[in-house]
């Protein structure tokens, strides 16, 4: 993508990033849009990927914190746990 010219991008460029974007996607979602839909629709997708993705690490957060306050400090169960998070 070195070709730019004045900072503009090409239409292939464009394609490109769309196919590497498209290949991000959890299968279901490629499914969906595998018919090269717009990129709007595509990159409305994506948000609503990483939207989840951020929701999934927020609830498992919470469920480790739940599980870590149940456990004793000194527990071996605790210390595998923080050693899996380092």
């Amino acid at each position: 993508m070195s070709s730019r010219r004045g900072g503009r991008i090409t239409d292939e460029e464009i394609n490109e990033l769309i196919s590497k974007l498209q290949a991000l996607l959890p299968e279901s979602s490629r499914r969906r849009t595998a018919s090269r839909s717009s990129a709007s629709k595509l990159l409305k997708e994506t948000c609503g990927y990483i939207k989840s993705l951020h929701q999934e690490v927020d609830d498992l957060s919470d469920r480790l914190s739940e599980l870590m306050s149940t456990l004793d400090d000194n527990s071996p169960q605790a210390e595998i746990i923080r050693s899996l998070l380092r």
